[in-house]
């Protein structure tokens, strides 16, 4: 039985960037979770007023719970910040509940993304084998 082409979990990479055309909506915005991954835990450190993360998909939970940690503590400070979380539109799971629509806008990205191969594993970008959104946190702004 042959295998569909254009899954990222049948692609020969671990590490996927974000497609340019979204990176550069979000030029000069922190990113706690770079590749390579850097000297410091973005989990462990504070956040600036500005970030966009696309963190890894397998360890997904820590990052969307330490965001809306992020977010509320700037909100009772009265911090103008705007948090952008790139993840899997799985908007049936419990940290989804708590930690993204209670916080957060939500913004649903048409199609499937192509990410990157951080690698150089794969010939070229591979779309994503599910939908992803973007939740945007800032100062009592829903988008939804």
């Amino acid at each position: 039985m042959t295998e569909p082409k254009g899954y990222i979990t049948k692609a020969k990479s671990i590490h996927w960037g974000t497609p340019a055309h979204i990176l550069e909506r979000f030029e000069g915005y922190f990113d706690p979770c770079p590749h390579p991954l850097p000297d410091f835990n973005g989990l462990d450190i504070p956040w600036p007023n500005k970030v966009f993360i696309n963190p890894p998909f397998k360890a997904l939970k820590p990052w969307v719970k330490k965001i809306a940690e992020e977010h509320k503590g700037k909100e009772e400070r009265g911090d103008r910040h705007h948090f952008v979380l790139l993840m899997p539109a799985r908007v049936d799971t419990k940290y989804f509940h708590e930690h993204v629509l209670p916080h957060a806008g939500v913004e649903f990205i048409k199609g499937r993304l192509k990410f990157v191969d951080l690698d150089n594993s794969s010939a070229e970008p591979v779309n994503a084998p599910f939908a992803t959104i973007m939740a945007h946190y800032r100062n009592n702004i829903r988008w939804n």
